[in-house]
């Protein structure tokens, strides 16, 4: 199969689809690769190596999306991308359709089949390809978080960890997920006040297994989270709804009584936010304040690491990318953590929580025909 790694153009993403080594197994495979020119730069790998690992440098987006069959890329596509898609075609990245309906209109309408790396799912709910980025989100919203609440930053003026006769930062992390795991860790490392809530007592269990008394468990009622936020320095959103928009656990008018120069940290803002005064931000531009209380709501939060992130998010894909670029069609009735992850397919779509989302009726792949 002809695969195609083209550039990311969505605002401050720097990684990138595949790896030159990802390129060099699937070209060992019997498969082309073409990439786009300057794909790799945002993480320091140049055009030579991917030429090197057996890849075709294209130069420019049109031409990789036109000959290609299976398109590799991180963030789902913007209006542009999307006009070269076409039916018959793999598209396989972050989708997020829930959040961005204009472009879940545009897939419908260009009848690509497109695999959400969000909503690929093993049995027990497990998301092998959106588990690394859920790491690395969680681990650095803490780090953004605790970088926010300094004075030059506009925040509070607080420290995350405890000094003599100061008290710690109080954390809040709503969700307790891989999220919300990983940003406890980092939180308790730098000596915070955790509190985790959530509304799964089997998850609860779990995080007391790992955390032990180290940090606070909750059950995660709407009147206990607004509770728990207004006296918070820092919160950590990381409620996750595969496919479809994440609830919105905080609302505003709470929000306005958070002491001024505390943080958010919305990590769902790819499906929606979980706080109701969020919205989408940027590296550039991360951080904006309602009531005082500075919000961080940036849609790509593991770009900042990109090259961390990229080596993880393709090491990840490189088994499906495999068996998509062998199998097409066919992989995807072999392989059910791949068939639960396509969002559209021959302008419908297929997968229930995307479609309750969207307002759209769902069909199976085998209904789709």
């Amino acid at each position: 199969m002809l695969i195609g790694v083209p550039r990311e153009i969505k605002s401050e993403e720097y990684r990138v689809g595949l790896t030159p080594s990802a390129v060099r197994e699937c070209v060992r495979a019997g498969h082309q690769v073409l990439v786009e020119v300057s794909a790799g730069a945002g993480v320091g790998v140049s055009d030579v190596a991917y030429t090197e690992a057996g890849a075709q440098i294209v130069s420019n987006a049109q031409d990789v999306y036109q000959r290609s069959e299976l398109v590799v890329k991180v963030k789902g596509p913007q209006a542009a991308e999307c006009e070269y898609l076409r039916s018959g075609q793999f598209l396989f990245c972050f989708l997020h359709l829930a959040a961005v309906p204009d472009i879940a209109k545009k897939l419908l309408a260009s009848g690509v089949t497109s695999i959400g790396f969000e909503t690929v799912a093993k049995s027990g709910g497990l998301l092998p390809l959106l588990a690394p980025m859920s790491e690395i989100a969680g681990r650095l919203a803490v780090q953004v978080g605790a970088h926010h609440l300094e004075s030059t930053q506009g925040g509070g003026g607080i420290l995350l960890g405890q000094v003599g006769g100061v008290a710690a930062a109080k954390v809040l992390i709503i969700g307790g997920g891989v999220v919300g795991r990983e940003a406890a860790h980092v939180a308790l490392g730098l000596g915070g006040q955790v509190t985790i809530v959530d509304k799964s007592l089997e998850q609860l269990r779990n995080l007391k297994n790992t955390f032990s008394s180290r940090a606070q468990l909750e059950f995660a009622s709407v009147d206990r989270i607004a509770a728990l936020a207004i006296d918070s320095d820092l919160v950590v959103g990381a409620v996750l709804v595969p496919g479809n928009k994440s609830p919105q656990l905080l609302m505003r008018r709470d929000i306005e009584r958070m002491r001024p120069g505390s943080v958010l940290v919305d990590v769902a803002i790819d499906q929606g936010g979980c706080f109701e005064s969020s919205r989408p931000t940027t590296h550039r531009q991360p951080t904006y304040q309602v009531g005082g209380v500075i919000h961080y709501c940036v849609a790509n939060i593991p770009s900042a690491v990109a090259k961390t992130s990229t080596l993880a998010l393709s090491h990840a894909t490189l088994p499906y990318v495999l068996q998509l670029a062998e199998g097409g069609m066919g992989a995807l009735r072999k392989v059910p953590e791949l068939a639960c992850g396509v969002n559209t397919h021959q302008g419908n779509v297929c997968h229930q929580a995307v479609a309750t989302a969207l307002g759209e009726a769902c069909l199976s792949l085998v209904e789709c025909g």
